[in-house]
């Protein structure tokens, strides 16, 4: 938007603060190569658009505002003479790229000093030569600073999650070596016990009976039920009893497996009736055997899903053979995300998903979305331990208007108010020295704002922190999901 050129005033912009310390022939130089221009109400410049000049209000109201998601967010309103904007990085050249990081407009008539970025950058280049240095200095000194701490918080990151994911493979992997080291035991004193029966001066029927009960109760530890401790323990009394009644040697050891896999007194009954009693005792050791053989194969198996599980979450979480940029479901990124982060999480928090499974698909960064879990997960378990160690987690989506809301509710001491405004802001935690880099957020907020084009807020009192991601349902024009791979 172009405003109406006038004059140029040198003792006018002399009155600015920016400019107070220059000399009348530096003023001179700013009045014939700038111009003074005065706007109407309504914008000046947009966010994005190639940044072309330099702004100094000299009098009037200029709101500046971000673009988040759909919505323009007003971050400054001011009526201060002297204030300024646009072309602030020209002095920078082609090493960057030049464009208007905000947007600026006027709500009344508003006179500016206006200076071309060109001009603008050759007068810093040659009055201040020495600032110029410094300000690239302290640029690009940042920028590759919060690379190399960036590059640091994900490799932390990846070690506590690798840390935690050999911790959780090593549980399932170390149950199903025990299992199987057990079972072996056990199928070799099952052969020796049958060989025991099969050698007595027992009829071919009698044998038929046993091996036919054996099918079935396979089939009954299958589908056991189960119980709480209280109904356990009153089977398990009623099992001992029924043994020892029937001279059934270490009735106390046996019946703890027999209630464990669903068997009753009914199912002693049943077998007491189709085995003959000198063959009873031999065939109950023998069927508890196969009992323990099938308990020990359910727990080798669900090891072994356990393993296969976390290897999903992992292959999930990283993304390695997926498409970057893809349709997701939010819900398996967070769960895949939960399962990594167990091992951090603890026993002592309570983990809680309120998930609306009706939400769709979205236009995603996956991987990237994942950090964002990770980097909001481990603030709130930060938060919980830091006020005893014990709290609840809840993990919320739902649609709100039209994006999808993913939210992070912890019971933490909760964010004050005088620093509410600055955990966005790089390098900027509250955690203590060593255990936070300050990026964690900053990353999680040019994630969501700038490569998802969503929105990422939090809302805190004492008990209840709310870090809320909304995220648009559908894709801008030039972004192209895939369907995963």
């Amino acid at each position: 938007m172009s405003g109406q050129v006038m004059p140029c005033s040198p003792q006018e912009i002399g009155s600015l603060f920016l400019f107070e310390k220059l000399t009348p022939e530096q003023l001179g130089r700013l009045c014939s190569e700038g111009r003074v221009e005065r706007f109407e109400a309504g914008p000046v410049y947009t966010e994005g658009e190639p940044a072309t000049c330099f702004f100094v209000m000299i009098e009037g109201t200029v709101v500046l505002s971000r673009r988040v998601g759909g919505d323009d967010v007003e971050v400054t309103r001011t009526s201060q003479p002297g204030v300024y904007s646009g072309a602030m990085q020209a002095y920078l050249g082609d090493r960057v790229r030049q464009g208007y990081n905000n947007s600026m407009r006027v709500t009344e008539p508003t006179r500016f000093f206006v200076l071309p970025a060109d001009t603008f950058a050759a007068i810093m280049q040659e009055w201040f030569p020495m600032a110029v240095h410094l300000l690239e200095g302290l640029f690009f000194g940042t920028k590759s600073t919060q690379r190399a701490i960036g590059q640091r918080e994900r490799l932390l990151a990846l070690g506590s999650l690798s840390a935690g994911l050999t911790h959780e493979l090593n549980n399932p992997a170390a149950a199903a070596v025990r299992a199987t080291a057990t079972l072996r035991e056990r199928v070799a004193k099952m052969r020796h016990k049958l060989g025991v029966i099969s050698a007595g001066p027992y009829p071919r029927e009698a044998l038929a009976n046993l091996i036919e009960v054996q099918e079935r109760t396979a089939e009954l530890v299958a589908k056991a039920p189960t119980l709480s401790p209280l109904e356990a323990s009153d089977r398990e009394d009623a099992l001992t009893d029924w043994l020892d009644d029937h001279g059934i040697p270490d009735g106390w050891r046996l019946a703890p497996t027999f209630v464990q896999a669903g068997l009753d007194v009914d199912w002693l009954d049943q077998v007491a009736a189709e085995v003959d009693p000198e063959i009873l005792p031999g065939a109950i050791g023998w069927l508890n055997y196969t009992v323990e053989t099938e308990l020990l194969m359910d727990e080798i198996e669900d090891s072994t899903t356990r393993i296969s599980h976390l290897v999903d979450a992992a292959k999930q979480y990283s993304q390695l053979d997926r498409a970057p940029y893809q349709n997701a479901d939010v819900h398996e990124l967070l769960d895949s995300t939960l399962l990594m982060l167990s091992g951090k999480i603890g026993p002592r928090i309570e983990v809680v998903k309120d998930y609306d499974r009706t939400l769709p698909k979205i236009p995603a960064y996956p991987a990237e979305l994942n950090q964002v879990w990770t980097n909001l997960i481990d603030n709130a378990v930060h938060a919980i331990n830091s006020a005893g160690g014990e709290g609840t987690l809840t993990v919320r989506t739902a649609l709100d208007h039209d994006r999808l809301l993913v939210e992070f509710r912890d019971t933490g001491p909760g964010v004050p108010q005088e620093i509410r405004g600055r955990i966005f802001d790089p390098f900027f935690t509250t955690k203590p020295v060593g255990e936070g880099t300050g990026l964690g957020l900053d990353i999680s907020w040019r994630i969501v704002v700038n490569k998802h084009h969503g929105t990422l807020q939090v809302e805190s009192e004492p008990g209840d922190t709310r870090f809320q991601v909304l995220l648009p349902l559908t894709a801008t024009d030039d972004d192209t999901p895939e369907e995963p791979a």
